[in-house]
């Protein structure tokens, strides 16, 4: 494929910018019957879930894929129309952003694109919802939210547990000051990788109906790789698992754990960072460790995050993943399960628990119907993408701290650290033709 340095985009055919446009939103608001038309980038395993939760509002109205794999393009036509919704495939994801009857975009793509396609979105007029992380640079996610400011765009990211009532609870705890003055928190998860890990296949050729030069766009070119790839028409995708594109699991599980606190006290960012981890079991070729701890030390308190994915006993004897909230009168335990309050010996504050609610455990749908119904109010929505810049900053920190060995300190007014010898790692690396312009 021919890319010039200027990256032109290109018009859909004039029959499907004809069937785009039909009775639906397209960019101002109007009655409570017309719907969004909402381009799909990405359809792997989070992708394919979005535009499933996306046919259940009715306000959005899914008309375009687009994926790279073309097995994924064909799971997502085949799940559109038993949803009863015919969807076009389009080859390039740049012509979706181009075309001007879709109204918003859904960005599921590995990590590394994030940003790029958000900010050409809101460059287009697009309203976003992106997945998480934001970014894998620092710098990436200080210009997705300019880019959002500029362009006045409605942009929520996929951290989707702050739509889920155990994490509205635990904020409204927090708030209330149930649980006394608070000083220390912990973010944890576990889990029993095996030694062989994903295993340590050689570098081949793609496979034919993968446009591999286009999966690594701005990232550096490097030959094919099953792990590196890492995506397949099902399963787990272990791309997360290489610098280049991810952050590993304090990127991928760090964000959704560290994300709670930051919502629990008002989006404040840890003043310093320090990380240290390895690959002190698992064998196979991914790059991140298998075994991480950080510290965050916030104005207020400080924050640990564990990472045990060789060990899987779980913490409190409830859960495998979490984060913990404690204050001189007791502690939070929140989780995707529940939220409960751990009174401390002696406290006069009453055990609670709030656990398999129905009403509080749905987290993607309401996520969904919340961008919905921001796109038509212009509202500020739920996980607004500043939101989640700021917890992917903090996990970017503490990769950066781990990998350099150094302790980091925030400096806020600026956006970025005070050590002058880690700054140019906070910089977007694109590989041309590819540039991050707000």
């Amino acid at each position: 494929m021919d890319v010039k340095n200027t990256i032109p985009r290109r018009e859909i055919l004039a029959t499907a910018a004809t069937a785009f446009t039909t009775a639906l939103f397209t960019g101002n608001v109007k009655g409570a019957n017309d719907r969004i038309a909402v381009g799909f980038i990405g359809l792997g395993a989070m992708g394919s879930g979005n535009l499933g939760y996306a046919m259940k509002v009715p306000e959005l109205q899914p008309v375009a894929i687009c994926d790279v794999y073309k097995p994924h393009e064909q799971r997502a036509v085949e799940a559109a129309k038993k949803g009863g919704i015919d969807v076009k495939v389009v080859k390039d994801f740049r012509d979706v952003i181009a075309n001007k009857s879709i109204d918003a975009v859904c960005i599921s793509t590995p990590d590394h694109w994030h940003a790029y396609m958000t900010v050409e979105a809101c460059k287009a007029g697009k309203d976003v919802y992106v997945e998480k992380p934001s970014c894998v640079y620092v710098e990436e996610g200080q210009k997705m939210v300019q880019a959002a400011r500029k362009y006045n765009r409605i942009v929520q990211a996929g951290t989707m547990q702050r739509s889920g009532g155990y994490f509205q609870k635990a904020a409204e705890l927090v708030a209330g000051g149930s649980i006394g003055d608070i000083t220390f928190c912990h973010t944890f998860q576990s889990g029993a990788t095996k030694q062989a890990g994903y295993g340590n296949p050689p570098d081949s050729n793609p496979p034919d109906d993968l446009d591999w030069d286009m999966w690594l766009g701005p990232a550096p070119k490097r030959p094919f790789n099953a792990i590196r790839w890492g995506v397949k028409a099902a399963g787990f995708p272990t791309f997360r698992y290489f610098w280049d594109y991810a952050g590993g699991a304090m990127t991928d599980w760090g964000v959704h754990l560290i994300d709670p606190l930051h919502q629990c006290f008002h989006e404040v960012m840890p003043t310093s960072v320090v990380a240290l981890g390895d690959k002190y079991y698992v064998t196979d070729n991914t790059e991140t460790p298998d075994t991480m701890q950080a510290t965050f030390h916030y104005p207020k308190f400080l924050a640990t995050y564990e990472s045990r994915t060789c060990n899987p006993l779980p913490l409190f004897g409830r859960e495998g993943a979490g984060t913990t909230i404690h204050g001189t009168e007791g502690t939070i335990l929140v989780t995707r399960s529940g939220c409960w309050v751990i009174p401390n010996p002696k406290s006069s504050l009453p055990a609670a628990a709030w656990e398999k609610n129905p009403e509080m455990s749905p987290m993607n749908l309401p996520h969904w119907k919340n961008w919905a119904e921001c796109i038509k109010t212009r509202q500020k929505p739920t996980s607004e993408i500043e939101t989640c810049v700021r917890s992917s900053t903090t996990c970017l920190l503490a990769n950066l701290s781990m990998r350099f060995q150094t302790r980091l300190d925030w400096d806020e007014a600026n956006w970025t650290v005070k050590q002058e010898a880690a700054k140019p790692y906070l910089k977007a690396r694109y590989s041309s033709p590819w540039k991050l312009e707000v």
